[in-house]
């Protein structure tokens, strides 16, 4: 009778109140798509189109179980990059700039097909700040990559985690 017991505490322990995400992913949606984000900034930085939706997609790939289709999806993403801009930041004694800050923001709507009420169109934006001295094309990579996954996670946190 004591096994018994134990083991009936046992599974009612681990049965708990469902399954348990470490991401903290919330959603009976079992699929998503990510429509190509089209670049609209008033500057034009080839391949970042394709490199935000790949990476976006990527993300939740990576952190959750969905499947991604091209069409009927459960959950959709889209939207545009609309704003690529390079600006001082800080200034030395001579009145130069002693660091610049790429900024990147992108427009985001989201629909959910089986929950409407969480639909939302909204902007989402991160920087990058680097020397003055130094090139924009010597740090773009890693600007661009610090950039998306900070705004990949920034969506993906709106719109799956239930932080």
């Amino acid at each position: 009778m004591k096994k018994f017991f134990v083991l009936f505490i046992a599974i009612i322990s681990l049965q708990g109140c469902g399954p348990y995400s470490f991401t903290g992913v919330n959603t009976t949606a079992e699929s998503f798509q990510v429509n190509f984000f089209r670049n609209e900034a008033p500057i034009i930085e080839p391949g970042l189109d394709y490199d935000f939706t790949n990476a976006l997609q990527d993300l939740i790939l990576n952190q959750t179980n969905l499947q991604l289709v091209n069409r009927n999806a459960d959950l959709i993403y889209e939207g545009e990059i609309v704003e690529y801009r390079v600006s001082p930041m800080s200034a030395t004694a001579d009145q130069t700039a002693a660091q610049n800050r790429l900024t990147i923001s992108v427009n985001v709507r989201f629909y959910d097909t089986k929950n409407p009420e969480e639909d939302f169109e909204r902007r989402f934006s991160f920087f990058y700040d680097y020397p003055a001295a130094t090139q924009l094309i010597t740090v773009k990579q890693a600007a661009h990559d610090e950039i998306f996954e900070r705004i990949t996670q920034d969506i993906f946190n709106e719109t799956l985690a239930n932080w």
